[in-house]
């Protein structure tokens, strides 16, 4: 789906440069593909090709498929590691039933991952999501952690930025690292954005200003209960 496959062709193209050993590799799969093994292999064979690699480090359904029962379409998607074409396998945007049902459905490979909308302005899966996460091992991939942009300009989140001269950016992402199993994976097109990304890692929020953004989406909480 990434700019019509192109993506996939473009980190084949870093890979030679960079070396396959110094990336963890992760795609995903349509779910178009999910409706046989056969069809998830074919699709999964042909993300490889683009690569070029023999294997990915993580493979992805990327939304669950309305069309099939979870538990149908996890098993057919459990091919790409029993076939050996994934260290690992995991989920996207599955709620807690759906991820539930699919971590029941497989025979060998463990759903390792649930890749999701989580920023700290929307806690949405602190709710349930995150503490089964937790409790069952498995990493959530935070999607949209700077909201597009938005947590810049957020008045409480610049105020701490300030205070520990860190940027509003940093002090975003680490919020999202203090939570256990739980990695941001921001978005960027920049290096001097990469480099701010970076500066987010290897300190810790004070206890007190992680309970003052804890506090920042509560309106949001009771508006989805």
């Amino acid at each position: 789906m990434y700019d019509a496959r192109r993506a996939e062709e473009f980190v084949g193209e870093v890979l030679k440069i960079v070396g396959r050993g110094k990336v963890f590799v992760t795609t995903k799969i349509l779910l178009k593909h999910l409706a046989s093994e056969n069809k998830v292999l074919k699709a999964a064979k042909a993300s490889l090709k683009r690569l070029g690699v023999s294997e990915v480090d993580l493979f992805l359904i990327h939304w669950p498929n309305s069309w099939l029962t979870i538990e149908e379409q996890a098993r057919n998607f459990e091919a790409v590691y029993l076939k050996g074409l994934a260290r690992y396998i995991g989920v996207s945007n599955f709620n807690l039933s759906e991820l539930k049902k699919a971590i029941e459905a497989t025979r060998k490979a463990e759903i390792v991952v649930n890749q999701v909308y989580y920023s700290v302005l929307n806690k949405s899966i602190e709710k349930d999501l995150l503490p089964y996460a937790i409790k069952s091992g498995i990493t959530i991939q935070a999607y949209t952690p700077l909201e597009k942009g938005a947590v810049i300009s957020n008045k409480t989140i610049r105020k701490i930025a300030e205070k520990i001269g860190k940027t509003p950016v940093q002090v975003t992402l680490n919020y999202l690292i203090s939570r256990p199993r739980t990695i941001p994976i921001p978005k960027t097109e920049r290096k001097n954005h990469v480099e701010e990304i970076l500066g987010s890692m290897r300190w810790r929020l004070s206890e007190k200003d992680i309970g003052t953004l804890e506090e920042l989406s509560k309106w949001y909480r009771k508006w989805i209960l």
